[in-house]
Protein backbone atom coordinates (compact mmCIF):
# COMPACT_ATOMS: atom_id res chain seq x y z
CA UNK A 1 0.00 0.00 0.00
CA UNK A 2 1.82 2.95 -1.39
CA UNK A 3 1.72 6.56 -0.09
CA UNK A 4 4.09 9.38 1.06
CA UNK A 5 5.68 9.53 4.14
CA UNK A 6 3.33 12.51 5.27
CA UNK A 7 0.43 10.44 4.30
CA UNK A 8 1.57 7.31 6.15
CA UNK A 9 2.67 9.61 9.54
CA UNK A 10 -1.23 11.06 9.40
CA UNK A 11 -2.37 7.57 9.16
CA UNK A 12 -0.41 5.89 11.52
CA UNK A 13 -2.27 4.54 14.25
CA UNK A 14 -1.11 6.78 16.91
CA UNK A 15 -1.93 10.23 15.22
CA UNK A 16 -5.05 8.29 14.53
CA UNK A 17 -5.91 7.79 18.35
CA UNK A 18 -4.48 11.55 18.96
CA UNK A 19 -7.24 13.18 17.16
CA UNK A 20 -10.54 10.85 18.56
CA UNK A 21 -10.12 10.24 21.97
CA UNK A 22 -12.62 7.35 22.36
CA UNK A 23 -9.33 5.47 20.90
CA UNK A 24 -7.29 6.61 23.79
CA UNK A 25 -6.28 3.69 26.37
CA UNK A 26 -9.18 2.81 29.26
CA UNK A 27 -6.86 3.92 31.85
CA UNK A 28 -5.98 7.79 30.53
CA UNK A 29 -10.06 8.28 30.27
CA UNK A 30 -10.86 7.19 33.68
CA UNK A 31 -8.05 8.44 35.31
CA UNK A 32 -9.85 12.24 36.44
CA UNK A 33 -12.37 9.82 37.96
CA UNK A 34 -9.86 7.63 40.21
CA UNK A 35 -9.71 10.40 43.43
CA UNK A 36 -13.43 10.49 42.96
CA UNK A 37 -13.63 7.11 43.86
CA UNK A 38 -11.58 7.75 46.80
CA UNK A 39 -13.28 10.09 47.91
CA UNK A 40 -16.99 7.91 47.34
CA UNK A 41 -14.34 4.78 49.47
CA UNK A 42 -13.61 6.97 52.50
CA UNK A 43 -17.35 7.90 52.87
CA UNK A 44 -18.36 4.11 52.56
CA UNK A 45 -15.86 2.88 54.41
CA UNK A 46 -14.98 0.17 52.19
CA UNK A 47 -12.58 0.22 48.71
CA UNK A 48 -14.05 -2.41 47.10
CA UNK A 49 -18.05 -0.75 47.79
CA UNK A 50 -19.30 -1.59 44.31
CA UNK A 51 -19.38 -4.97 45.09
CA UNK A 52 -22.70 -4.18 46.83
CA UNK A 53 -24.00 -2.96 43.81
CA UNK A 54 -25.30 -6.26 42.36
CA UNK A 55 -25.74 -8.69 45.15
CA UNK A 56 -26.60 -11.47 42.80
CA UNK A 57 -23.29 -11.05 41.21
CA UNK A 58 -19.45 -11.70 42.26
CA UNK A 59 -18.02 -8.02 42.79
CA UNK A 60 -21.26 -6.67 41.67
CA UNK A 61 -19.78 -7.43 38.11
CA UNK A 62 -16.66 -5.21 38.47
CA UNK A 63 -14.21 -8.25 37.17
CA UNK A 64 -14.06 -11.95 38.11
CA UNK A 65 -17.56 -12.41 37.31
CA UNK A 66 -18.77 -16.05 35.08
CA UNK A 67 -20.55 -14.37 31.76
CA UNK A 68 -22.06 -17.63 31.81
CA UNK A 69 -23.39 -17.92 35.74
CA UNK A 70 -25.01 -14.26 34.54
CA UNK A 71 -26.53 -14.78 31.46
CA UNK A 72 -28.06 -17.82 32.79
CA UNK A 73 -29.76 -15.37 35.43
CA UNK A 74 -31.94 -13.28 32.31
CA UNK A 75 -35.21 -15.10 31.58
CA UNK A 76 -34.85 -17.92 29.06
CA UNK A 77 -36.99 -15.92 26.83
CA UNK A 78 -34.41 -13.72 26.45
CA UNK A 79 -31.34 -15.15 26.02
CA UNK A 80 -30.01 -17.49 23.16
CA UNK A 81 -29.01 -21.65 23.53
CA UNK A 82 -25.30 -21.49 25.56
CA UNK A 83 -23.40 -23.93 27.13
CA UNK A 84 -19.86 -23.26 29.02
CA UNK A 85 -16.93 -25.57 27.93
CA UNK A 86 -13.67 -26.06 29.87
CA UNK A 87 -10.44 -25.36 27.59
CA UNK A 88 -9.69 -28.88 27.78
CA UNK A 89 -12.90 -29.64 25.18
CA UNK A 90 -12.25 -30.85 22.16
CA UNK A 91 -13.74 -30.12 18.54
CA UNK A 92 -15.96 -33.32 18.71
CA UNK A 93 -17.42 -32.95 22.60
CA UNK A 94 -18.05 -28.79 20.98
CA UNK A 95 -19.92 -30.64 17.82
CA UNK A 96 -21.48 -33.15 20.13
CA UNK A 97 -22.92 -30.22 22.47
CA UNK A 98 -23.91 -28.27 19.45
CA UNK A 99 -26.07 -31.07 18.23
CA UNK A 100 -26.99 -31.54 21.72
CA UNK A 101 -28.65 -27.43 21.54
CA UNK A 102 -29.82 -27.80 18.48
CA UNK A 103 -27.03 -25.24 17.43
CA UNK A 104 -25.73 -24.82 13.36
CA UNK A 105 -22.83 -22.99 12.52
CA UNK A 106 -21.82 -19.82 12.83
CA UNK A 107 -22.20 -19.91 16.49
CA UNK A 108 -20.46 -17.41 18.95
CA UNK A 109 -17.11 -18.37 21.08
CA UNK A 110 -16.22 -15.94 24.07
CA UNK A 111 -14.29 -16.75 27.52
CA UNK A 112 -16.23 -17.22 30.13
CA UNK A 113 -14.21 -14.51 32.06
CA UNK A 114 -13.36 -11.66 29.64
CA UNK A 115 -13.43 -7.91 29.03
CA UNK A 116 -13.55 -5.30 26.12
CA UNK A 117 -13.87 -8.38 23.13
CA UNK A 118 -11.22 -10.31 24.52
CA UNK A 119 -10.94 -13.63 22.24
CA UNK A 120 -14.83 -13.25 21.14
CA UNK A 121 -15.15 -15.03 17.98
CA UNK A 122 -18.00 -15.95 15.51
CA UNK A 123 -16.93 -19.64 14.78
CA UNK A 124 -18.05 -20.69 11.23
CA UNK A 125 -16.40 -24.12 10.57
CA UNK A 126 -14.94 -27.13 12.44
CA UNK A 127 -10.85 -25.60 11.75
CA UNK A 128 -11.75 -22.64 13.20
CA UNK A 129 -12.74 -24.45 16.46
CA UNK A 130 -9.63 -26.11 15.74
CA UNK A 131 -7.86 -22.91 15.59
CA UNK A 132 -9.72 -21.59 18.87
CA UNK A 133 -8.54 -24.33 21.17
CA UNK A 134 -5.13 -24.22 20.29
CA UNK A 135 -5.33 -20.03 21.54
CA UNK A 136 -8.16 -20.57 24.29
CA UNK A 137 -6.78 -21.16 27.81
CA UNK A 138 -9.56 -20.70 30.03
CA UNK A 139 -13.12 -22.15 29.87
CA UNK A 140 -15.08 -20.58 27.43
CA UNK A 141 -18.90 -20.33 26.22
CA UNK A 142 -20.67 -21.87 23.03
CA UNK A 143 -23.33 -19.08 22.25
CA UNK A 144 -26.28 -19.60 19.72
CA UNK A 145 -25.33 -16.63 16.84
CA UNK A 146 -28.44 -14.27 17.22
CA UNK A 147 -29.24 -12.97 13.53
CA UNK A 148 -31.40 -10.05 14.60
CA UNK A 149 -30.66 -6.95 12.69
CA UNK A 150 -30.00 -4.53 15.26
CA UNK A 151 -27.51 -4.67 18.07
CA UNK A 152 -27.57 -2.20 21.19
CA UNK A 153 -26.00 -1.73 24.58
CA UNK A 154 -29.10 -0.81 27.03
CA UNK A 155 -28.01 0.62 30.47
CA UNK A 156 -30.17 -0.40 33.32
CA UNK A 157 -30.04 1.13 36.91
CA UNK A 158 -32.78 0.70 39.64
CA UNK A 159 -32.03 2.09 43.17
CA UNK A 160 -32.85 -0.53 46.07
CA UNK A 161 -35.38 2.05 47.96
CA UNK A 162 -37.39 2.62 44.53
CA UNK A 163 -40.12 0.21 43.13
CA UNK A 164 -39.03 0.54 39.44
CA UNK A 165 -35.88 1.36 37.88
CA UNK A 166 -34.97 3.20 34.58
CA UNK A 167 -32.89 3.09 31.36
CA UNK A 168 -30.40 5.71 31.34
CA UNK A 169 -28.06 5.02 28.41
CA UNK A 170 -28.68 3.14 24.68
CA UNK A 171 -25.72 2.87 22.65
CA UNK A 172 -26.63 1.43 19.10
CA UNK A 173 -23.72 -0.53 17.31
CA UNK A 174 -22.65 -0.16 13.93
CA UNK A 175 -20.31 -3.24 12.80
CA UNK A 176 -16.82 -2.73 10.75
CA UNK A 177 -17.28 -2.89 7.90
CA UNK A 178 -16.24 -1.41 4.06
CA UNK A 179 -18.53 -0.54 1.13
CA UNK A 180 -16.81 -1.22 -2.47
CA UNK A 181 -16.33 1.75 -5.37
CA UNK A 182 -15.26 -0.81 -8.00
CA UNK A 183 -11.62 0.16 -8.06
CA UNK A 184 -10.23 -0.41 -4.80
CA UNK A 185 -8.81 -3.20 -3.25
CA UNK A 186 -10.58 -4.95 0.17
CA UNK A 187 -6.69 -3.42 1.69
CA UNK A 188 -7.67 -0.09 -0.23
CA UNK A 189 -10.43 0.25 1.52
CA UNK A 190 -9.45 -1.16 5.08
CA UNK A 191 -6.55 1.58 4.76
CA UNK A 192 -9.25 4.65 3.63
CA UNK A 193 -11.07 4.05 6.78
CA UNK A 194 -9.40 4.88 10.51
CA UNK A 195 -11.65 2.48 12.34
CA UNK A 196 -10.72 -0.48 9.67
CA UNK A 197 -7.36 0.53 9.79
CA UNK A 198 -6.43 0.74 13.71
CA UNK A 199 -7.65 -3.40 13.33
CA UNK A 200 -5.55 -4.09 10.46
CA UNK A 201 -3.40 -6.42 12.10
CA UNK A 202 -6.35 -8.96 12.54
CA UNK A 203 -7.68 -7.83 9.09
CA UNK A 204 -4.65 -8.40 7.44
CA UNK A 205 -4.80 -12.32 9.03
CA UNK A 206 -8.75 -12.88 8.76
CA UNK A 207 -9.04 -11.68 4.92
CA UNK A 208 -5.28 -12.50 3.80
CA UNK A 209 -6.99 -14.66 0.97
CA UNK A 210 -9.21 -11.61 -0.51
CA UNK A 211 -7.06 -8.43 0.36
CA UNK A 212 -6.25 -7.68 -3.27
CA UNK A 213 -9.86 -8.41 -4.71
CA UNK A 214 -11.43 -4.94 -6.13
CA UNK A 215 -14.70 -4.55 -4.38
CA UNK A 216 -17.74 -4.19 -6.40
CA UNK A 217 -19.49 -0.52 -6.23
CA UNK A 218 -21.92 -0.59 -3.51
CA UNK A 219 -20.68 -3.98 -2.36
CA UNK A 220 -20.46 -4.16 1.44
CA UNK A 221 -18.02 -6.02 3.48
CA UNK A 222 -19.13 -6.85 7.01
CA UNK A 223 -15.44 -6.97 8.37
CA UNK A 224 -16.15 -8.03 12.32
CA UNK A 225 -19.40 -9.35 13.40
CA UNK A 226 -18.57 -8.65 17.01
CA UNK A 227 -20.06 -5.60 18.46
CA UNK A 228 -17.31 -4.36 20.39
CA UNK A 229 -15.89 -0.96 20.21
CA UNK A 230 -12.67 -2.94 21.00
CA UNK A 231 -12.67 -4.96 17.60
CA UNK A 232 -14.03 -1.64 15.65
CA UNK A 233 -17.82 -1.28 16.30
CA UNK A 234 -18.79 2.42 15.96
CA UNK A 235 -20.91 3.14 18.84
CA UNK A 236 -23.47 5.63 18.53
CA UNK A 237 -25.11 7.60 20.94
CA UNK A 238 -29.14 6.24 21.11
CA UNK A 239 -30.20 8.08 23.60
CA UNK A 240 -33.02 9.66 22.00
CA UNK A 241 -34.83 6.29 22.12
CA UNK A 242 -35.08 6.19 25.87
CA UNK A 243 -38.86 6.74 26.95
CA UNK A 244 -41.16 5.50 29.71
CA UNK A 245 -42.31 2.47 27.90
CA UNK A 246 -38.98 1.26 27.12
CA UNK A 247 -37.81 1.99 30.86
CA UNK A 248 -40.84 -0.09 31.76
CA UNK A 249 -39.90 -2.82 29.79
CA UNK A 250 -36.38 -3.29 31.22
CA UNK A 251 -37.35 -3.02 34.59
CA UNK A 252 -39.74 -6.11 34.04
CA UNK A 253 -37.16 -7.96 33.23
CA UNK A 254 -34.52 -6.99 35.24
CA UNK A 255 -36.63 -7.49 38.20
CA UNK A 256 -36.48 -11.31 37.45
CA UNK A 257 -32.61 -11.40 37.35
CA UNK A 258 -31.89 -12.09 41.19
CA UNK A 259 -29.33 -9.18 42.64
CA UNK A 260 -29.66 -7.13 39.77
CA UNK A 261 -29.47 -3.07 39.87
CA UNK A 262 -26.86 -1.93 37.94
CA UNK A 263 -25.63 -2.47 34.47
CA UNK A 264 -25.78 -2.93 31.03
CA UNK A 265 -27.78 -5.54 28.52
CA UNK A 266 -25.59 -6.01 24.95
CA UNK A 267 -28.52 -7.39 22.90
CA UNK A 268 -29.81 -7.88 19.47
CA UNK A 269 -33.53 -7.39 18.78
CA UNK A 270 -35.53 -7.37 15.24
CA UNK A 271 -36.76 -3.56 14.99
CA UNK A 272 -36.81 -0.05 17.33
CA UNK A 273 -40.56 -1.40 17.94
CA UNK A 274 -39.09 -4.88 20.04
CA UNK A 275 -36.54 -2.72 21.72
CA UNK A 276 -38.96 -0.63 23.20
CA UNK A 277 -41.05 -3.47 23.90
CA UNK A 278 -38.50 -5.76 25.70
CA UNK A 279 -38.72 -8.26 23.10
CA UNK A 280 -34.62 -8.94 22.81
CA UNK A 281 -32.06 -11.39 23.20
CA UNK A 282 -29.56 -10.47 25.73
CA UNK A 283 -25.48 -12.16 24.78
CA UNK A 284 -24.10 -10.41 27.64
CA UNK A 285 -25.26 -9.03 31.14
CA UNK A 286 -22.49 -7.11 32.21
CA UNK A 287 -23.12 -5.59 36.13
CA UNK A 288 -21.61 -2.30 37.41
CA UNK A 289 -17.67 -3.09 35.09
CA UNK A 290 -19.95 -1.69 32.61
CA UNK A 291 -20.14 1.62 31.17
CA UNK A 292 -22.69 3.81 29.54
CA UNK A 293 -20.95 3.28 26.44
CA UNK A 294 -22.99 5.94 24.18
CA UNK A 295 -20.14 8.25 25.64
CA UNK A 296 -18.16 6.91 22.82
CA UNK A 297 -20.56 8.30 19.71
CA UNK A 298 -17.43 9.51 17.12
CA UNK A 299 -17.15 13.33 18.42
CA UNK A 300 -18.75 12.87 21.43
CA UNK A 301 -17.26 16.04 24.13
CA UNK A 302 -14.70 14.14 26.26
CA UNK A 303 -15.55 16.56 28.96
CA UNK A 304 -19.15 15.75 28.83
CA UNK A 305 -18.10 11.98 28.55
CA UNK A 306 -16.07 12.43 31.64
CA UNK A 307 -19.46 14.30 33.01
CA UNK A 308 -21.47 11.44 32.15
CA UNK A 309 -18.74 8.85 34.18
CA UNK A 310 -18.69 11.09 37.20
CA UNK A 311 -22.90 10.59 37.44
CA UNK A 312 -21.96 7.19 36.49
CA UNK A 313 -19.87 6.06 40.11
CA UNK A 314 -21.99 8.79 41.71
CA UNK A 315 -25.30 6.20 40.86
CA UNK A 316 -22.51 3.25 41.79
CA UNK A 317 -22.12 4.28 44.87
CA UNK A 318 -25.62 4.80 45.71
CA UNK A 319 -27.09 1.54 44.64
CA UNK A 320 -24.01 -0.04 46.59
CA UNK A 321 -24.90 2.43 50.10
CA UNK A 322 -28.35 1.57 49.44
CA UNK A 323 -27.86 -1.82 49.01
CA UNK A 324 -25.54 -2.11 52.41
CA UNK A 325 -28.10 -0.50 54.58
CA UNK A 326 -30.27 -3.13 53.42
CA UNK A 327 -28.02 -6.04 54.72
CA UNK A 328 -25.71 -6.69 51.81
CA UNK A 329 -22.08 -6.74 52.88
CA UNK A 330 -18.89 -4.97 51.06
CA UNK A 331 -16.65 -7.56 49.75
CA UNK A 332 -13.44 -7.56 52.18
CA UNK A 333 -10.51 -5.94 50.52
CA UNK A 334 -8.29 -9.44 50.70
CA UNK A 335 -10.98 -11.32 49.19
CA UNK A 336 -11.52 -8.98 46.60
CA UNK A 337 -7.46 -9.28 46.21
CA UNK A 338 -7.43 -12.83 45.68
CA UNK A 339 -10.46 -12.67 43.09
CA UNK A 340 -8.15 -9.99 41.26
CA UNK A 341 -5.53 -12.01 41.09
CA UNK A 342 -7.26 -14.98 39.68
CA UNK A 343 -8.61 -13.29 37.28
CA UNK A 344 -5.54 -11.70 36.20
CA UNK A 345 -3.80 -14.88 36.09
CA UNK A 346 -6.51 -16.49 33.91
CA UNK A 347 -6.08 -14.12 31.49
CA UNK A 348 -2.28 -14.42 31.02
CA UNK A 349 -2.43 -18.10 30.80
Amino acid sequence: MSMSLLARIRSSHFFIKIRSWEYWPFWVIHAPLFPYWLWLSLKARSLIFFSASNPGILMGGMFGESKFDILNKVPATHRPRTRLMKNSATRSEIMQVMTEEGLKFPVIFKPDLGERGWMVKKISTEEEIDRYLEKIKISFLVQEFVDLPLEFGVFYVRFPGEPSGRVTSIVGKEMLSVTGDGRSTLENLIGQQDRAWLQWETLRHDYQNRLSEVILAGQKIELVSIGNHCLGTKFLNANHLINDRLSASFDAISKQVNGFYFGRYDLRTASMQDLEAGRVMVMELNGCGAEPAHIYHPGFSLVEAIRVLFRHWHDIYRVSTENHRHGVPYLPLSEARMIYRQFKSLRTQ
